[in-house]
């Protein structure tokens, strides 16, 4: 390869790289888009928001809780606390949606993505979800930044009717 060609395979890199990071501590993460309902609920209103919920995440690959409970129609303030060394986030949805997505993060690590049901949060820091689960069931929430999740960095929520 010649240095022309040297420096177009860099510019090309470059270009096609640019914006991929997986760390994004915005206040959801995701972008201005109208908030899409999903099976596990839909992005809620702080100033609605009727109680608070600490997630704990450490470099032990973990939550803590790693199960709660809320109730249907409840919208809920999940504080999203970085105890590691690590970028880590949240991710609600079903245990299929989050298969796809971490399916998806091993072939792309430095994806960069955002929506209103996830959370980036850097280490130490804290970040906030505000979610309105408008729908009753058993759903799951997981670390998708690659190998978190292959370590078990998940746990589950119950929407009570």
């Amino acid at each position: 390869m010649n240095t022309i060609q040297l420096i177009a395979a860099c510019a090309l890199l470059a270009a096609a790289t640019a914006g991929f990071s997986h760390e994004n501590t915005g206040h959801h993460g995701h972008t201005d888009a109208a908030p899409q309902q999903q099976a596990w609920g839909i992005a809620g209103d702080a100033a609605r928001a009727t109680r608070t919920i600490t997630l704990r995440m450490t470099d032990d690959m973990r939550f803590a809780p790693a199960h709660f409970s809320v109730r249907q129609g409840e919208t809920v303030r999940l504080r999203v606390e970085n105890k590691g060394q690590v970028l880590h986030e949240v991710v609600l949805g079903t245990q299929a949606s989050l298969d796809e997505h971490a399916a998806m993060m091993r072939e792309q690590p430095g994806m960069e993505h955002g929506e209103a049901h996830m959370a980036h949060v850097k280490p130490g820091r804290k970040g906030d979800l505000v979610w309105h689960f408008n729908r009753a069931g058993r759903f799951d929430f997981a670390c998708l930044v690659p190998g978190h999740f292959e370590a078990g960095m998940r746990g589950s929520f119950t929407v009570t009717p």
